[in-house]
């Protein structure tokens, strides 16, 4: 649950003025929440936890950007995004060169993939349907865990997206779908098109 906008306005206020109980109550107040939908962006707990402390320190660097006409919730959300793209670009980089490396090196580099199968067989339900939802595209992923999983409107989703209330109406509906499809208890339709459009 959310803090009360005044209390946002109050905390951004003393961290601005150099005071640690305004940061410790942003994080109080919004750790939780970075959490979730950074662990569903990348289905992996530490992983996560790295994504969300790097979350907060550019938030609290950026703090003087902060538009406090608008909800903090929002605004450490969209930073949170662009740290969970950050994080997939930089796994992307990595993976490439571990395949780059003369084979007897590559050998001592850690794979990072997040491997479904594993999940299903050794973490259960719930690690399942992490990996599932860190699967999808990041265009249907995220509107899903901002309204799903964080509770937001589709407005205040669209709002942080930068996409209409319309466009994350379709991509939830599409996301939902998909993950449907992937557990057996759902009917995609062939004459649809392509699901992961949005």
């Amino acid at each position: 649950m959310a803090a009360p906008e005044g209390d946002d306005k109050a905390a951004v206020a003393a961290a601005l003025a150099g005071r640690q109980a305004g940061f410790t109550a942003l994080m109080d107040a919004h750790r939780d929440a970075v959490f979730r939908m950074v662990r569903g962006h990348l289905g992996n707990e530490a992983d996560a936890l790295d994504v969300t402390q790097e979350s907060f320190v550019a938030a609290f660097l950026a703090l003087r950007r902060y538009d406090p006409t608008r909800p903090f919730r929002g605004w450490i959300l969209r930073i949170a995004l662009n740290k969970c793209h950050d994080w997939a670009r930089r796994r992307k980089v990595r993976r490439f060169f571990a395949f780059a490396l003369p084979i007897e090196e590559a050998a001592s580099v850690a794979d990072e993939g997040y491997d479904p199968e594993q999940a299903l067989a050794s973490r259960g339900e719930v690690e399942r349907i992490h990996a599932d939802i860190a699967a999808l595209p990041a265009s249907l992923k995220e509107p899903l865990l901002l309204c799903a999983l964080e509770g937001l409107s589709q407005e205040e989703a669209a709002a942080i997206l930068g996409i209409s209330r319309k466009a994350v109406e379709t991509r939830i509906y599409r996301a939902r779908r998909h993950l449907a499809h992937w557990n057996g208890s759902g009917n995609s339709d062939p004459g649809d098109g392509d699901p992961w459009r949005a």
